[in-house]
């Protein structure tokens, strides 16, 4: 199950799936409110990620990037049967950044609330901005800022609404807590250059999962999958078939 990150559609994963070994049964379901279904009205990414499970089997490899990636770490802690192992891509526990809790790997809590604001007044020209924000420090920057343009949600009247709660549910979530209860063997990899999601997050996640390896992407962005798919191909490979 590959899930993908907030704004995006599952379309973002078509340039990496020829990389991946033939034989894999993929799934790529819509994150809630990116597709037909609507999104949760609460902001607790626990129910977000509760509107996903049934689109799951049970003991799937879950592959999630970025916003992706949060909802899979609920999916592993609260419907383990549903996760045998966990593959986070560019991931963060907490996408805010909250020196007052020893917390400096994330965004300025001032540039999220800009983004919020900026969303709801020019929503087309704050994805461009976000997806600038993810190509920040990539070697691949070009051919990976058009794949990400690529695959964006068709801004309509009617998704702005649930789109606009997904940026916010990713300013309000927080799930360092659940992160030493997750048993799944757990597969990183991250950008060195995230701009979005800094690698100090993975780093800590790398120490706070009881089961974990990382691999560290140098001159690679918050889109690894789209800069390097063969490494990235090949880390979901191994995780498929240990």
């Amino acid at each position: 199950m590959l899930l993908h990150g907030w704004g995006l559609t599952p379309a973002v994963w078509r340039n990496f799936l020829p990389a991946l070994p033939s034989g894999l049964d993929i799934r790529t379901p819509a994150l809630p409110g990116h597709g037909c279904d609507a999104a949760p009205d609460s902001l607790d990414i626990a129910d977000w990620a509760d509107a996903l499970a049934p689109t799951l089997p049970d003991g799937a490899v879950v592959c999630g990037w970025s916003l992706g990636g949060m909802i899979a770490m609920n999916l592993a802690r609260r419907r383990p049967e549903k996760v045998s192992r966990l593959i986070l891509i560019g991931t963060s526990p907490r996408f805010i950044a909250d020196p007052q809790q020893d917390w400096p790997h994330g965004l300025a809590a001032t540039t999220v609330r800009e983004f919020i604001d900026n969303f709801e007044a020019a929503p087309e020209a704050t994805l461009k901005r976000f997806i600038a924000l993810q190509t920040l420090g990539d070697a691949h920057r070009r051919p990976v800022g058009s794949a990400l343009t690529e695959a964006l949600t068709g801004i309509e009247t009617n998704s702005l609404p649930h789109l606009a709660r997904g940026l916010r549910l990713l300013a309000a979530s927080d799930q360092r807590a659940i992160a030493s209860g997750i048993r799944q063997p757990v597969t990183l990899i991250h950008g060195a250059a995230d701009a979005l999601m800094p690698i100090g997050a993975a780093h800590w996640l790398a120490n706070a999962f009881p089961s974990a390896r990382l691999t560290v992407l140098d001159s690679c962005g918050h889109a690894p999958f789209l800069s390097r798919p063969d490494v990235c191909a090949e880390q979901l490979a191994a995780a498929c078939n240990a």
